[in-house]
């Protein structure tokens, strides 16, 4: 990992290319209501040029994506993860009856990420033109810019000077900052609340598909597992290794990385709730022990 851009991100200014990020927007009088119904937050109270949190449910719960949500005058633009273009606009498009409403590809949106305390003044960098809107930063960004493709080329050279996060300390920063993402630790058989996806669900909004599965889950009031930090010290367990304590089988291994600010290997996992205290020693399946802690690291 690039450990000077890994501490220009924590304690000045660095940036990240999204540009792999893909988008779709919605047009339509009633893009904004039928939105609305398709997603996990309140899109109906932003204003003009706000940006939101959510996942996007099946009936059954099951999850289809997590995205950015963005209101502008002419469309919303949905904001999503390398490969979910399609996915989504399927997805989309099969509840689309009578509503005036026309989702389309948005080949021409890219995103960067910028990082740090002192991430405001690469925001004044930016070619005049380039920046269409500020989104919810993602995976532990500060914030992230919504451009015009055309104008990557000139914001990358505009940014040229300032330390840039390759995909190996992005994973890191990820993981440290304690968020899940998608094909990673979110996959279709998670649900938000486990994920503590809380920021990415409004509980005052009218109905959405997926709403009855969230308002089961809310009313127990506790999930079976959720998503939890390990301490691994030099151990490096794939992905998937069972996570044990005693003879009972109590999670799973997520995302591991080795981490400047733990000195030793961290990862995000799937605990079962009775094992979630913060220090709990559990074994491996591939040998070894992991030790929970609270995210983010």
């Amino acid at each position: 990992m690039d450990l000077t851009a890994y501490r220009a991100a924590l304690d000045s200014a660095a940036w990240v290319d999204l540009s792999a990020r893909q988008h779709l927007r919605v047009l339509g009088g009633d893009r904004v209501s039928f939105v609305q119904g398709m997603v996990t937050h309140d899109v109906e109270k932003l204003a003009a040029g706000e940006s939101l949190y959510a996942t996007m449910l099946t009936a059954k719960g099951a999850m289809v994506a997590d995205l950015r949500v963005v209101k502008r005058n002419e469309d919303v633009t949905l904001d999503l993860d390398p490969g979910m273009q399609g996915p989504v606009k399927d997805f989309l498009e099969k509840y689309l009856i009578s509503e005036d409403a026309e989702v389309q590809a948005a080949n021409d949106l890219a995103v960067i990420g910028l990082y740090g305390p002192q991430h405001v003044a690469l925001l004044g960098q930016l070619p005049m033109g380039a920046q269409i809107r500020m989104l919810v930063g993602l995976h532990g960004t500060a914030v992230d810019v919504l451009l015009h493709r055309d104008a990557l080329a000139e914001v990358r050279g505009a940014l040229a000077a300032t330390p840039k996060v390759d995909d190996e300390t992005f994973e890191v920063l990820r993981v440290e900052a304690g968020q899940p993402r998608w094909g990673q630790e979110l996959i279709e058989t998670t649900i938000p609340l486990e994920a503590s996806l809380d920021n990415a669900i409004s509980y005052t909004k009218g109905c959405y598909i997926g709403q009855e599965v969230i308002a089961r889950a809310t009313h127990r009031g506790q999930m079976q597992r959720k998503l939890a930090g390990l301490l691994l010290g030099d151990a490096v367990p794939p992905k998937g290794t069972e996570l044990r304590k005693g003879e009972k089988k109590v999670g799973w291994v997520g995302t591991v990385v080795q981490s400047p600010k733990r000195q030793q290997q961290i990862a995000l996992a799937y605990v079962h709730r009775e094992s979630l205290a913060p220090g709990t020693v559990l074994e491996m399946a591939s040998g070894g022990t992991a030790t929970v802690t609270a995210l983010p690291f």
